[in-house]
């Protein structure tokens, strides 16, 4: 299936041993070089088993289509984070639904001046345990995770102003 701009989508997260997680629609807005772009206007719900929330700012999420593992959220000025990057195993869709599997461990990026860092070390140590993670996955998690946190600093595109110019698509697209 071909994915056209404005078209609805979804974005599907689950955890390694199958049980659902994250969950919200989005509006898909088109790719470039760095991936798949997606839309999420504020006021969209965002759902996971025992938890929702409709979120007050408007996001994005970008999964990048070169087989690399995680997806990123990039919120609007006023949002207390700048960027949020899950790792994740390599998001596919199928038909309009991105999936994927949390691995529990992020690249936070946040606004009020604190640098970057890498958070949720304990969860992921904690589950890769009690999941049974694979050696090769955990390595490559680990090392995406510290290539996006040198990303992420050095400004490197996508993570300095391209996601700018999609941020300007989603409120072409909002009614």
């Amino acid at each position: 299936m071909v994915l056209r701009a404005g078209q609805p989508v979804r974005v599907e997260f689950t955890k390694w041993d199958g049980r659902e997680h994250w969950a919200y629609d989005g509006r898909y807005l088109g790719s470039d070089e760095h991936g798949d772009w997606i839309g999420h206007p504020a006021g969209t719900l965002m759902a996971r088993p025992g938890r929702s929330f409709v979120d007050t700012s408007t996001w994005l999420t970008l999964m990048p289509t070169d087989g690399k593992p995680w997806l990123v959220t990039f919120n609007a000025p006023g949002h207390r984070l700048r960027i949020y990057i899950d790792l994740t195993t390599v998001p596919t869709w199928q038909d309009t639904v991105l999936r994927t599997i949390d691995m529990d461990l992020d690249v936070v990026v946040p606004r009020d001046g604190r640098d970057p860092f890498i958070d949720d070390e304990d969860e992921f140590a904690e589950h890769r345990e009690l999941f049974g993670y694979p050696p090769d996955v955990v390595t490559l998690t680990e090392q995406a995770a510290k290539e996006l946190l040198a990303a992420v600093i050095g400004e490197e595109p996508p993570f300095d102003q391209t996601a700018d110019r999609w941020f300007d698509r989603l409120a072409e697209l909002r009614p």
